[in-house]
């Protein structure tokens, strides 16, 4: 959009009010769609859409997004500023109005924003709502302007506060964790949707950074969605240079990018004014029914050179998007979005305007670049032949009795019930836990279908390859749906519940990924509708024989042994004489089983763990601690004390911080680098967050004793580091019990099976969805593709980051 484009003032009459604010605090769910991890960062996307709304507009082309360690959230922009004049019917500042009434803004008005993406209005008054504390600067016509609130009211009047000759707005937000279930930003999931924003606008830069880890990404992209196409087949082998199309029809803004790839997937991102329409619209029925008949028409002109075994083929659509990777974006003034998630564009004369551009454009495309247009042609070709080999594979399958009829596995123990939603299919890695299963069943409303080995990795096949995988034909025929674009009908699914049950050792993760890659490219709607699920067999059983509890992971183990032991054992700490009270010895041992546990991983990777607590005990733990050179020169000292050889402090202008190599004595290599990479580890973070729990604790000589008594005097015994004082504690709270480590299911007996895994009343099963479909089709494609380069360098980078694992 033409920055330099004049338009209507916009001032504080440009604001129109609908209605008052209150509900938003009652029913959040309804304009955040939810309160845990997507809704907390919605809240973020919220304040950020508004300047990318200036951004469109013409009038703001800097974005800094900041994500501090208290949990705050700070988004800045360069744009016009939020008018701060009274506003003519509320007789208050215009400002306030936005941050204090729902449907308050200026995206009512048609000459202060051309297209928006807040199209309810919403957007700023509902993060204020559902905010601690939110603190607004407007820096307007030489002056800054402050305004602070607090769930959603003011705690304060507008006032200046200064002066400037910056522009813009800067919103300063902590949400309400009363309300939010969730308590912490992870900077991965909102640097995702600021690198999304930043390709659909082409030009427009967004700086993001986290305080807590100093991590920090600066988003500009000259090339738009070229870049973003580009980035989407980064894991696979592009077939020819991206195609961008763009153009203005009837005051609609349309951008298409299209590149193919070498696999047999579709990868269609579409967007209305950056609003990411997951269930496509109108757009995407246009640009669909534009590629199909361009092509085809191009194929038929006669006048295109094709090989014979080309021209004498009709394509359909699906084989045109085997491969396709395809960006299409559009902005208009007015959208019509499907309910407030604006997951669908409902404005139906969009497709004819997309349609119509996209053939002319397209078509004009394919005559001047005839080498491009054959490689399409081909890809198209060969997906429509594998289409009908499929198809072959199908009838022929149907006529050997095997697959999409009656004819039912015979391994397959059905159940009674009739009605899918009552039914529960449970697919089981291997005969002998198959068996367990099927004993151990309620055969009125659970079938178990055994698995032999590992199944084919669909993500490296054609469709015809899949329907030869005697596995996954079986799958197919008990659920039911058939499968393939032509046949796949979920509705036709025969359970409402698609349980993989696999062991807790590699081979159960490997076969469970094998299982999640075959629904997510062949059935996805048995994961968007909320039918397949992960069992969670448990990991150990404590207790006699007769009577016992079943835990299901490490961290439930050792919360188990920490109860026990607070209840039978007395702590002593710095040569005190009266013991810690129960309860703060229970949650000193709760915090420091979770310390532990992470220096132990630490450990295992070769990590010292005491030159890890001496940072800590020194401060580093965010940003704060980087941007200060005397905090180096205090840390050196430290060090020496030590034993360690501290290098030459380094100066980091790109992200304004300072960062330090430490040796060992004698040693040539650094053994670590204190810097933003030691800070966004995830270990060090864990035993960070967890050193912070324990540290008022933390002051030996410690010594523990049984629970004390006026009749007789207990032994103690004495501990110099809190160590060996846990590994003590733990040990004595593993005595007088029994403890059964499970890896695999087939070691538990039927019943067994059943109390832990199977029972509705008391199992505990994870439900599979798809947060971020983009992310999910990355790391399919990366992790299961045929690329191995892309492989390793992601095992590489992630290697220290394994939480479980077989050793």
């Amino acid at each position: 959009m033409d920055k330099n484009k004049v338009t209507k003032e916009y001032s504080a009459g440009s604001i129109k009010v609908l209605e008052g604010l209150e509900a938003v605090r009652k029913r959040p769910s309804m304009y955040i769609g939810n309160v845990d991890i997507e809704g907390l960062h919605h809240l973020v996307y919220e304040v950020v859409d508004n300047s990318i709304d200036e951004a469109m507009a013409g009038h703001c082309d800097t974005i800094f997004v900041t994500i501090h360690p208290d949990n705050c959230v700070s988004v800045e922009d360069n744009g016009r500023g939020i008018p701060v004049a009274i506003h003519e019917t509320e007789n208050i500042p215009a400002c306030e109005v936005v941050m204090t009434k729902l449907h308050a803004g200026g995206k009512f008005d048609k000459d202060s924003y051309k297209v928006s993406g807040g199209l309810h209005g919403v957007g700023i008054s509902v993060v204020n709502a559902l905010s601690l504390n939110l603190d607004m600067e407007v820096y307007k016509d030489g002056k800054i302007y402050h305004q602070s609130y607090s769930k959603g009211d003011k705690k304060t009047e507008l006032v200046i506060k200064g002066d400037t000759v910056k522009r813009g707005t800067k919103i300063t937000f902590i949400p309400d964790f009363e309300i939010m279930n969730e308590n912490e930003f992870i900077y991965e999931i909102i640097s995702r949707r600021m690198r999304e924003l930043a390709f659909l606008n082409k030009g427009i830069r967004i700086i993001i950074e986290d305080e807590r880890s100093a991590e920090k990404d600066d988003f500009h992209y000259e090339g738009g969605i070229v870049s973003f196409v580009e980035y989407l087949n980064r894991s696979c082998t592009a077939l020819h240079d991206p195609i961008h199309i763009e153009g203005d029809k009837k005051d609609v803004q349309i951008e298409v990018s299209i590149q193919y790839n070498d696999t047999f997937k579709e990868k269609l991102y579409s967007y209305a004014n950056n609003i990411r329409t997951i269930e496509g619209g109108a757009h995407v029925s246009g640009f669909k029914a534009a590629l199909t008949r361009t092509v085809n028409s191009y194929i038929s002109s006669g006048s295109n050179n094709l090989p014979k075994n080309m021209q004498n083929i009709k394509i359909g659509g699906d084989d045109m998007r085997e491969g396709l990777a395809v960006i299409i974006s559009v902005k208009l003034m007015e959208p019509q979005f499907e309910g407030q998630t604006k997951t669908k564009l409902g404005n139906n004369e969009i497709k004819g305007i997309v349609e119509s551009l996209l053939n002319e454009k397209l078509g004009q495309y394919l005559e001047e670049n005839p080498n491009v247009a054959k490689k399409i042609i081909a890809k198209a070709v060969d997906a429509a032949r594998a289409r009908d080999a499929a198809k072959r594979a199908r009838e022929l399958a149907r006529k050997k009795g095997t697959l999409l009829d009656s004819s039912l596995p015979g391994k397959l123990a059905e159940c009674q019930f009739a009605d899918p939603a009552e039914r529960e299919l449970f697919l089981v890695e291997g005969d002998s836990a198959g068996g367990s299963a099927k004993q151990g069943r309620d055969r009125r409303f659970q079938a178990i279908l055994p698995l032999k080995g590992k199944i084919l990795n669909v993500e490296k096949a054609r469709f015809d390859k899949i329907l030869r995988s005697d596995e996954i034909k079986n799958i197919i025929t008990v659920l039911g749906t058939g499968v393939g674009r032509e046949e796949y009908d979920i509705e036709k699914v025969r359970y409402h519940k698609v349980v993989i049950m696999t062991d807790a050792d590699v081979d159960g993760s490997h076969i469970r990924t094998l299982l999640l890659t075959f629904f997510y490219r062949q059935m996805p709607d048995l994961i968007s509708k909320g039918y397949l699920y992960i069992a969670q067999p448990p990991l150990f059983r404590v207790g006699s024989r007769k009577s016992g509890v079943y835990l299901k992971n490490e961290e439930e183990y050792s919360n188990y042994l920490v109860k026990r032991i607070a209840g039978q054992k007395d702590m002593f700490i710095y040569g005190n004489k009266e013991p810690l009270l129960e309860e703060d010895f229970y949650f000193f041992l709760v915090n420091l089983s979770d310390y532990y546990n992470a220096v132990v991983l630490l450990k295992k990777r070769d990590m010292d763990t005491d030159l890890l607590l001496t940072l800590i005990k020194n401060g580093v733990k965010d940003k704060f601690f980087l941007e200060e050179k005397q905090n180096f020169i205090s840390l050196s000292e430290d060090l020496t004390k030590h034993g360690y050889i501290s290098g030459e402090i380094e100066y980091d202008p790109e992200r304004n911080i300072f960062e330090m190599d430490i040796y060992e004595k004698e040693e040539k290599q650094p053994v670590l680098r204190v810097g933003r990479e030691i800070l966004a580890t995830n270990d060090y973070k864990r035993m960070l967050k967890g050193y912070e729990k324990i540290k008022q604790f933390d002051k030996p000589p410690f010594s523990i004793s049984a629970k004390q008594s006026d009749a007789e005097v207990k032994k103690e015994y004495p501990f110099d580091d809190i160590y060996s004082l846990f590994e003590f504690i733990m040990s004595e709270a593993k005595k007088g019990i029994n403890i059964q480590r499970y890896k695999g299911l087939g070691e538990m007996n039927p019943d067994q099976l059943w109390e832990t895994t199977m029972n509705p009343e008391k199992r505990i099963m994870l439900k599979v969805n798809i947060e971020d479909a983009e992310k999910a089709d990355e790391i399919f494609t990366l992790l299961m593709g045929e690329e191995v380069e892309p492989r390793r360098n992601f095992i590489q980078k992630h290697a220290l980051e394994v939480s479980s694992l077989d050793y």
